[in-house]
């Protein structure tokens, strides 16, 4: 005869039991990871990276340092070029929703630094953005002319080109002490057939970003005011950056397209 202690005690473990089967069996039918849940850390970094794409962490000047495997991790780990292959495939869906015209006024726009060409390596030296950013020393990167194509964004640029669109290169580096390397650099990279690479000259410096490429914009849309742009007159179709300020102002295009950038901010 169990006694009534005894009974309880047999309940409490039954319960116990069929509670730990259940939680177990769960997890395995809903393909939970096995693996503890993240730290305090890697989830708050996980969550500084959300922000600043989605442009709500702005004007920062360094990632912060506990943040450094992570974005290491992200940058070099894969989950970047799955990232980028993702946004492609819907610009690519949405190229294919466009009708191109006859007069090849049809444009395109991409930036170039961490669109069409990388400065992982350059950053691997910076801690991957948690030191602040070295102008002298990015200079004489850049110099160097060994940035090498982001793959997805090149196989896009070639599909642009080759669909009829003038691609026009906007970037902020400097026209003067970055020009030619930055030319070389580019087509040495596969990057051949666009229609115009704009660079920041004297009359932009000081500017920022958002100021700078708006106006470029609105002179391709409108013409050329003492510039070199030409006619103007262009529809511009896309326009792919990996800052926010790629994007803003005026003139931003009919659809743009943010890439993953948690390196750097620029305003």
């Amino acid at each position: 005869m169990i006694s009534a202690a005894m009974q309880q005690i047999w309940e409490v473990f039954i319960v116990l039991f069929f509670a730990t089967f259940t939680k177990s069996a769960y997890t395995r039918s809903c393909g939970r990871p096995s693996a503890p849940l993240p730290d305090d850390s890697a989830s708050y970094c996980l969550s500084w990276r959300l922000g600043v794409e989605a442009n709500n962490v702005r004007a920062w000047r360094t990632v912060p340092t506990q943040c450094l495997r992570h974005i290491e991790n992200y940058m070099t780990g894969g989950q970047y070029e799955r990232d980028l292959n993702f946004i492609m495939e819907h610009i690519e869906s949405y190229i294919d929703t466009i009708q191109l015209s006859e007069d090849g006024l049809d444009a395109w726009i991409l930036d170039v630094d961490d669109t069409c060409i990388s400065n992982v390596f350059y950053y691997r030296g910076k801690r991957f953005g948690c030191d602040p950013f070295d102008p002298d020393g990015f200079r004489k990167w850049a110099l160097r002319g060994g940035c090498p194509a982001i793959p997805a964004v090149q196989r896009l640029f070639n599909n642009l080109v080759g669909s009829g669109f003038k691609v026009f290169l906007v970037t902020g580096r400097d026209e003067e002490t970055l020009g030619q390397a930055t030319l070389d650099n580019l087509h040495n990279q596969g990057f051949i057939g666009y229609e115009k690479l704009i660079m920041r000259s004297a009359a932009y410096r000081g500017q920022s970003a958002v100021a700078y490429k708006s106006e470029i914009r609105k002179q391709l849309e409108g013409g050329g005011s003492g510039g070199d742009i030409g006619a103007g007159g262009y529809r511009i179709w896309g326009n792919v950056g990996d800052q926010w300020s790629d994007l803003q102002g005026n003139c931003t295009g009919n659809r743009t397209f943010k890439l993953p950038n948690p390196m750097y901010f620029v305003p």
